[in-house]
């Protein structure tokens, strides 16, 4: 893929709620080198509770990666569309999670 300098990468809405403080980890991680789109995706009632607003890779998905969001009982699906690898975007999304 081509690079693309310093534009930062884009954030798609397409849904009206998310979990709480994951808007602004995302607008950070949107800003790193190689993450080119960031789209939040469904929510879910989980049985854990998560105390911290946590975001993990889980799958691989065509041109990136699928990340679970978890905070308290809820759970949200997020996909990455990167040309990062997964240890890569790991240490990308450590960052924005450190930066809150």
């Amino acid at each position: 893929m081509a690079s693309r300098g310093d534009k930062s990468g884009r954030l798609v809405w397409n849904h009206s709620t998310h979990l709480p403080g994951l808007v602004p980890i995302l607008k950070r991680l949107i800003q790193c080198p190689g993450v080119e789109t960031v789209t939040p995706a469904v929510l879910k009632a989980v049985r854990s509770n998560a105390q911290t607003l946590r975001l993990k890779v889980s799958v691989p998905i065509q041109g990136g990666f699928k990340l679970i969001a978890r905070k308290g009982k809820t759970a949200q699906e997020v996909f990455v569309v990167t040309e990062l690898s997964q240890p890569q975007l790991e240490a990308a999304i450590a960052h924005s999670l450190k930066k809150r």
